[in-house]
Parts: structure tokens; sequence; C-alpha cells
């Protein structure tokens, strides 16, 4: 390793150089760090730290129990020359509002923005703990709380680490600083990865966040990966790219302010005259089953496998030459990406929607709503005035408030805004919160703890896991009537039943609280040959107590829309894979609301009003044997989680064009409202 290394007088600049071969990494960095002043501070509340090799700790005021109201507080931690500092929070739960109550990190002693690495609010889950390294052997650690409003604050450990490392790549893996801690700022790394001449290289990131406030994502000006003169940044749930030689440079650069996770990548030599044996290579250099070309479904995820096709009898040719299922047209979807499938479409699919002028279709709620929701504006061209908003008759798709006041507006419960001149709209909103911050690491399907606070494991007898549930009160759960009404009359039996609460891995109890069913409601309409109405209340033996892994979900209106092409959330701990084992860990996959017309096609005209679809037609993603009676939740743009359906068939699992079908929660609101009073 080649190394250089100049001091002046309040600066220090570190260069090392090194190479990549297949059998190891080598890595750059350069640290700047800028000496200043100490601020001024209240001497109970100001403290000096030195670091060492040895684990030490420091916590927040008043911790375990609760900081003092109106406090700010500052922790200078040092280090010995060429070093450089890790600090963990084992516990962190500061008030959720960093612009009152704030935890903020610097990579100096001085409090500036531009020497950031992060600023933190809100509660951490344990399995995701905060962790932030420094690029020099200073930091500042503040803790400003101005609401009056107290948490338990925080317990850090921190510790003395070398100044530079490079991760093992013998099994072809690299990652940036110190991950999966946050990166440090003013860092700068170069990998280079040489493989044999006639092979390229193929760099797979499986995980990558590089977020900050402010960041154009198309120009990456702050921090970066760059490869073959293009540089990547914020969020990516699969980035691969291939090298147009057997040489590749990899860079990585962190500016002077704020941090993040970073990424993981890992690479591999590849024969360029057959990079994807059997496989169709993708653009980007990702390998599909050949069976997935011109399908009409971009499973590439650049679109390459769907150009160049010659479209199929089944197919609609789109204007920009991609295919796409006959069933795709007037769906309200622009499945083509051009909008062509849409178009001179004669009417709806469903007789709740309104025809745009150019063709496309939107739900009649959106109609003079004071939002152009049509590209040409006819949603809104022909409404009188803004009062329009505001229905004078009540109709199925108005919004009730308590006093009879009816509001055409797109749901408008719990959207913080209040439309009902009652305000009912916003009352009982305190559901649907994770009361943990969560980091999302894309790529993932581990569910992180508290991240579903909602989620129940319902247990039969002695066979362990067998349904889900979710929270709607400390009474009351929801789930599916076919986990209870089956071929056995012992599954309707209450007291065979356990309930797990704040549940996160099947082996584990810690946190969880256990509750036996006092009563279970099946629908009394519920078909076993169809699933018609799949949908039981469980009325719980004593209440629940809410925590910040434990809470309810917020139930929708009956008018509430959850358009085609959202994207939500269905959990459980449901086998893996068709025919597989249950998960022991809480899983979580993302999927997407499919659109009726679609999904009754596809289900061979199955579903009835109180189903829906969700998932992806081109399979891969889907809920399984022991997910039913779970949640499918989304997340509306007030920060609340709704939930739209609950897990109750489907043909397999994560089959081509078998989505996952979901009791319809709008079309069974009231009758969960009878049998709760919720």
């Amino acid at each position: 390793m080649e190394s250089q290394a100049q001091i002046y007088t309040g600066e220090l600049s570190i260069l090392c150089v090194d190479h990549i071969s297949v059998k190891g990494v080598a890595v750059c960095f350069i640290f700047n760090l800028d000496l200043s002043h100490l601020l001024s501070l209240p001497e109970d509340c100001f403290f000096m730290l030195e670091a060492s090799s040895a684990l030490k700790t420091f916590q927040s005021p008043g911790f375990p129990v609760k900081y003092p109201p109106y406090i700010r507080c500052q922790w200078h931690i040092r280090a010995p020359e060429a070093s450089a500092i890790l600090v963990k929070f084992p516990v962190f739960n500061v008030r959720d509002d960093c612009s009152s109550d704030v935890v903020s990190i610097y990579d100096s002693l001085s409090p500036e923005k531009s020497k950031a690495i992060t600023e933190k609010c809100g509660q951490r889950p344990p399995s995701n703990p905060l962790e932030v390294v420094s690029s020099s052997n200073i930091m500042l650690i503040s803790l400003i709380a101005a609401s009056g409003i107290q948490k338990q604050g925080f317990s850090a450990v921190y510790s003395v680490i070398p100044l530079t490392t490079g991760r093992d790549s013998a099994l072809g893996t690299f990652s940036s600083p110190y991950y999966p801690s946050f990166y440090p700022n003013s860092v700068d790394c170069k990998w280079t990865i040489q493989v044999p001449a006639n092979s390229k290289i193929r760099v797979k990131f499986t995980m990558f966040r590089m977020k900050e406030p402010g960041v154009d994502i198309k120009v990456c000006h702050k921090d970066f990966v760059e490869i073959s003169g293009k540089k990547y940044c914020g969020e990516k749930p699969v980035l691969v790219l291939s090298s147009t030689t057997n040489t590749l440079d990899v860079k990585f650069h962190s500016d002077e302010s704020y941090t993040d996770k970073g990424f993981m990548a890992h690479y591999n030599a590849y024969d360029p005259v057959n990079p994807c044996p059997n496989q169709f290579a993708c653009a980007m250099g990702m390998c599909i089953s050949k069976e997935l070309r011109c399908d009409g479904w971009n499973d590439c995820g650049d679109m390459s496998d769907e150009t160049k096709c010659d479209c199929a009898k089944d197919q609609f040719s789109c204007a920009n030459g991609l295919c796409r299922a006959l069933y795709s047209l007037c769906d309200r979807i622009n499945d083509c990406g051009d909008g062509s499938d849409e178009k001179n479409c004669s009417e709806c699919p469903s007789p709740t929607e309104w025809i745009c002028g150019d063709g496309m279709c939107v739900p009649q709620a959106l109609v003079c709503d004071g939002n152009k929701d049509c590209k040409d504006g006819s949603d809104e061209s022909s409404c009188e005035s803004a009062a329009s908003r505001i229905a004078l008759v009540c109709t199925d798709f108005t919004f009730k408030c308590k006093n009879g006041e009816c509001i055409n507006k797109v749901n408008p419960e719990c959207d913080k805004n209040n439309d009902c001149s009652d305000a009912s709209d916003e009352e009982g909103c305190d559901c649907g919160t994770r009361p943990y911050k969560h980091n999302r690491i894309v790529g993932g399907e581990n569910a992180d703890i508290g991240e579903w606070p909602w989620q129940v494991s319902l247990h039969f007898k002695t066979s362990g896991h067998v349904c889900g549930a979710s929270i709607l009160s400390q009474n009351w759960l929801l789930s599916a009537s076919h986990c209870f009404k089956t071929t056995s009359p012992e599954n309707l039996i209450a007291s065979n039943w356990q309930t797990y609460s704040g549940m996160h891995d099947q082996f584990k109890q810690d946190s969880v609280q256990m509750r036996k069913i006092k009563r279970i409601i099946t629908h009394e309409n519920y078909d076993p040959m169809t699933y018609d109405y799949d949908i039981a209340v469980l009325e719980l033996s004593e209440p629940l107590e809410f925590t910040s892994t434990i809470h309810h979900i917020c139930l929708p209106a009956s008018t509430h829309l959850f358009p085609a092409g959202m994207s939500c959330w269905v959990t459980g701990w449901g086998t893996l894979r068709e025919g597989g084992r249950l998960a022991q860990i809480l899983q979580k996959a993302e999927v997407k609301i499919i659109n009726d017309t679609v999904c009754n096609i596809v289900t061979e005209g199955q579903v009835t009003s109180r189903m829906l679809c969700s998932g992806f037609l081109a399979g891969g993603v889907d809920a399984c044997q022991g997910d039913s009676g779970g949640p499918l939740v989304c997340r509306e743009e007030s920060g609340k989680w709704f939930q739209a359906g609950i897990v109750s068939w489907g043909e397999g699992c994560a089959r081509r064009n078998k989505p996952g079908v979901y009791s319809r929660l709008t079309k069974l609101r009231d009758w969960i409202r009878q049998q709760t009073g919720i």
C-alpha cells in the first residue's frame, strides 16, 4: 500500500491508494478536518469525553427515565491522532419532531451545518440502531429539546477504530466505509477491480442508500458512487452495472455534510461472449429467464427485455414499441409508459369512473375536487366553483361527516385537515403510526423490529403460527374467516387460539404480549367455496398495552380510495415459497394494487366486489400459506397507514398472472363497525 500524509496547522489530510484484484480490495480515503472553537454551554450539560479502544458509555440527562424539558447539551469526543470514532446508540428515543427536539452529530467540535454527519429524532428499534463514524479523531454530539415534551433520551457507546479500513473481498464483495454504520463525511474511496483478460465485470449493489436533503439524484453533486463516468446517488432497490473491459474503477465520494448507510456490492467475472448462459442478458447486466423476454413486463428493470419485440396476438403494441397484454387497454393505468394504451377509450371499465377528454379514466370522486387529475384538466373544466367540492347530496362516493355533511374529497379522513365542519373526519386518528423510526434497507425481506406494529401472529393449540391478524384496538383484532371456519369445528373454539402481538421472531418472545381470544366473530355470509366475505373479528380476553412495537392500524372509510398502481405492503410469517417452510422472522413485501378489471380477467371472473387484487402480474412477490388473515396496508400522504385488505386467497404463490386476492375492507367497513363499535 502506498500512503502519503501531510500535517498542517488545524488541518489533517491523509491519502491512501490501493487496488483490488479478484483476490483483494484496495481503498482510497481522503479526510479533511477543521478544528474550531467550542460553544459555551451550561456547565451541567457540557461533557468532554476521551475515546479509546475500550468501549465507553454516555447517556442523555435523566436516562433511562426522561430527559429534562428545555435543555441543550453537547458531548465533545476526542480520540488519539490518526484514528476515528465509532458511536452506537443501543437506545434512542427522542420526540418525533426534529424541528423541536433533535440529536445532531457533527464531524467537528463546532455545530456547523457544513460538518453535520446526521440529525435524528424519533425512536429507533434495537434491530436497526443508529451508528455513526467520524472521519477524524473528533466528534460533537448535540441534544436540543425545545418542546418541553420529555422522552426517554438515549444511551450511547463509543470507541476508537482505525482511521482507514477495507472490507475483505475474497468473496467478491466491497462496501462503503464502516458499513452498515453511517459512512463518514469528507471521504473519497476508489476500488479497482481486475479480472482475466477475456472476461468482463458485473457489479451488483444489494444495498444502496445515499439520500441527502435537496439533492437531485440525476446530478448527484454531493454523495455518490461513480462508475464508468456516471454518478449514482439516492436510494435504489437494485443496481447492476457491467464493465466494458476486464478492469473497472468504482469511486465513492461523500462531501462535508450529511451521511447515510452507504452500500454493499458484489462483483464477479463473466464471459462477454455468453454473459448469461441459458438466460437473457439485460442491458444493465442482470440475467433473467428467457421466457420473460417480450412478455409485456419489465423484468430487467431497464425495459431492455421488452424492446425490439414482435407483439403476440394477445398483446397490444404501444406507440413506443413495447408490448402489453390486451387486457391492459383502457384500465386507467399507463402500462405503456407513453399513455397510448389509455387513448381513444370510449368508456371507462368501471361505472364509478369518469372519462377524461383524452380518454383516460379517473375516479368519479376526483371530478371537481380542485385538482387537475386528468392531464387535459377536463375533470375541472365544467365545475362552477370551489364550492362544488362540497356535495349537497350524499352519495356512495362522498365521505359522510358525523353531523350529516358530506365531503366530495378523496380520502379526507386523518389527513390532518378539518374537512368536516364538526372535525369528525379527524377523530380517532391516533392509529396507523409506527412509533419506531426506520431506515429502510432496500432489497431485504426481513421486517424490522416494530416496523409493522399492528401485525399479530395467531397460534392454534400446539401447532404454532397458523394465521395472521391486525390490531384494530386494544380489545379487537381483524383476521380472515377461513382461518376459523374449516372442516374442523375446533378452529371455531376461541380457547384453542393464542395471539402474539409485538412479535418479530417466532422463536423469541421479548416484549411480546400474549392474549387469549374471548370471542371469534366470522361474517355470516362467508362462503368457503368462493372466499367471499372472508373476514373475522376477534375479541381479546384482556386489552393490549400499546408500546413501541404494538399499535393499531387505521381502518378506511367505505369511500376511501386505494387507486390501481398504488404501492402497499403485505406482511406475515407465511411460507417463504410455495410449498416451503414458515418464516421465523416477520416478512414484508411491497406490492401494487391491481385494477379491478384486470383482476377479474386474470382470476377468470372469481372475484367479487368484496375482493381486490394486489401484487405483480409478472409474479415473484406475493403472500403465501400462513399469511392468511394478515394485513395489506398502504401509506397515505399524511403519513398514516390504512389497511386496504386481508390476505384471503390466491392460486399458488407469486405465480405469473396470478396475483394475491384480498378481502376489500372498504366494502366490509360497516360490518366491522357493527360488530366491534370501531
